[in-house]
């Protein structure tokens, strides 16, 4: 399942309609229902691990289906939760000055947007929004270590939609998506429908974070290695398995650092913050205005300790609890999609006959999906082409669908075919959360995820401290606990150092920050959203609360956090701290 290096919960957004003439990148090829594809990864928090988790489902495909898929996948890397940390001490640091040259002063060269890369999912380039407005794609210039603002520099990639009413335009609003390791370029436009409101009064500007997608992107493995190392077991129960586990995760993070070394130190989420604020200056604002989802909350309080005072209007949607360590983010994850998981078996059990999947109690559905998972140790099945379902893709597929409601029946009827041999619609969860198309080709996503969480967070788990965790995990959560609690390995061999234990987001004097938290929500536990507002500092953070299921809650269809949301970033209207939203 979904789960990142440092243990930080998966993030992403949901949004709907996906403004392209083709299905997300990554997105299942499945019969009947389609899942959903959000938002990059920590993002909220995941850790890395050998396998990944997400989905969705419905029997039907529609724009808010779509839309889904492509949040999802970004929202996937989030859930990977692994081990943290992998940043030498300040190596991103810096003091906050802005380099001597003046970086804010340079111009943004606009040009019509390509189609996504490999790195960023691939796919089509973009089509205009309704009323002809185009997306504009270009490069930023930004100090390759903010701690030495006159080096090197990188380009990282951006893009736009221009705001409909430029008379009366605040700015921009600039979105990140989650992961660590979504593409903003890619995602945005997807999601853009579920954002068209805001459009009336911002331009709408999302980027590629450094190590992601067009930003000189992380790689690893190639994609034929990808498909073995997604498919290994990773909950080992015997010193063999536990031995090639290790063998495995070491194997992938050397590959990272063969293939992407120089830039390991980097990538952190101390200089995708400081790349926010000069971004700021390059758009034209005197304030960043912000909206963060899963991971996208961690980065942007990071900003908002940086620089209290640029804060402008911001949102955290799904949001990852900053004082939790990486254990402690995954433990929250396996509770979280426990949660999720026994709220989809009581759906089910309540449709009576109409539910495909055997057992009258949630216990009894439960224990069907723990016998599949041992089926599936011992035997894998078809799935995709010659490719089998093992049992860490299918807990990987399972967990994708369980970021969003929408997502059920596919979940339902991924079971039920894997039941009956067919393991393909939950191989196309999995791939859809990993980040593989359809030609079989990997982005960028997870290798981001791992190296962003690996050089933010100082945890490393060897192999005896990740198994002395496992009876913590396996009461948490009896379908995701081994899993992630392997995960705990994912930063182990990393060259990298960590930076924090956790990251400060503590922000006086910054402007006040709207904080949703999602009852329901698998990747990014409704707790975290208490915590940011507290770590925040008194008046700085707002709290509201969306009484509903699914990863994030600006996109769920709710018309009161809408409404709240819409009335903050438009109109500057905060809610009363403590708002609920049914």
């Amino acid at each position: 399942m979904p789960t990142t290096p440092t243990g930080r919960p998966a993030a992403g957004p949901d949004p709907g309609g996906d403004g392209r003439d083709t299905d997300p990148p990554g997105s299942p090829e499945a019969p009947g229902p389609r899942r959903d594809a959000q938002a990059p990864a920590r993002d909220g928090g995941t850790r890395r691990a050998s396998g990944t988790v997400h989905s969705r489902g419905s029997g039907h495909r529609g724009a808010a289906a779509r839309r889904a898929g492509t949040l999802l996948a970004a929202a996937t890397a989030t859930l990977l939760l692994v081990t943290a940390g992998c940043s030498d001490g300040d190596a991103g640091g810096g003091n906050g000055e802005q380099p001597d040259r003046d970086l804010g002063s340079q111009n943004l060269d606009w040009r019509p947007c390509p189609a996504p890369s490999e790195a960023e999912g691939g796919g089509t380039a973009p089509s205009p929004l309704p009323g002809g407005t185009p997306w504009e794609c270009s490069f930023m210039e930004v100090p390759r270590d903010w701690a030495k603002p006159d080096g090197e520099t990188i380009e990282l990639a951006l893009i736009r939609a221009k705001a409909r009413d430029q008379a009366d335009r605040i700015g921009s609003l600039i979105f990140n998506f989650g992961g660590p390791g979504g593409s903003g370029v890619s995602t945005l436009p997807a999601a853009a429908a579920d954002f068209e409101r805001l459009r009336a009064r911002y331009d709408l500007v999302s980027f590629d974070p450094r190590g992601v997608g067009r930003s000189q992107p992380v790689e690893c493995l190639d994609d034929q290695e990808l498909d073995e190392y997604y498919a290994q077991d990773a909950t080992p129960d015997d010193s063999a398995e536990e031995k090639a586990y290790s063998e495995n995760l070491n194997r992938y993070d050397s590959a990272c650092e063969e293939n992407s070394g120089p830039d390991l130190p980097y990538v952190g989420t101390t200089n995708a913050a400081r790349d926010m604020d000069l971004m700021r200056r390059v758009l034209g604002d005197d304030k960043l205005h912000y909206f963060g989802i899963s991971y996208g909350t961690e980065l942007g309080g990071v900003y908002a300790h940086l620089f209290p005072k640029n804060v402008g209007r911001a949102v955290f949607d799904a949001v990852v609890d900053p004082t939790s360590t990486a254990v402690e983010g995954s433990l929250g994850q396996a509770r979280g999609f426990q949660l999720a998981f026994t709220n989809f078996a009581e759906d089910c059990v309540a449709r009576g006959d109409a539910c495909q999947l055997p057992g009258s109690t949630p216990e009894e559905i439960q224990q069907f999906v723990l016998d599949l998972q041992n089926r599936l140790e011992k035997k894998p099945i078809p799935g995709i082409g010659d490719r089998e379902l093992t049992q860490t893709q299918a807990t990987n597929g399972i967990a994708q669908a369980l970021y969003s409601k929408e997502y059920w029946p596919l979940l339902e009827q991924g079971l039920d075919e894997a039941d009956g041999g067919d393991g393909s619609l939950l191989l196309a969860l999995s791939d859809a959360m990993n980040g593989r198309n359809r030609e079989g080709q990997y982005s960028n996503l997870q290798a981001a995820n791992a190296a962003i969480n690996c050089v933010d967070f100082k945890e490393r788990y060897s192999l005896d401290q990740a198994k002395a965790r496992l009876p913590e995990f396996r009461e948490a959560s009896p379908i995701f606990g081994d899993y992630l609690g392997w995960g705990l390995m994912g930063c182990n061999h990393w060259p990298v150092p960590g930076q924090w234990e956790t990251p400060d987001v503590s922000a006086p004097g910054a402007a006040p920050i709207l904080v949703i938290g999602n009852t329901g929500d698998p990747a990014t536990p409704y707790e975290g959203a208490r915590a940011m507002v507290e770590a925040l500092g008194k008046g700085v953070g707002v709290e509201l609360t969306y009484e509903g299921e699914g990863h994030g809650a600006y996109n769920s269809g709710n018309k009161c956090v809408a409404r709240a949301v819409d009335q903050y970033l438009l109109n500057g209207k905060v809610p009363a701290s403590g708002t609920v939203c049914r």
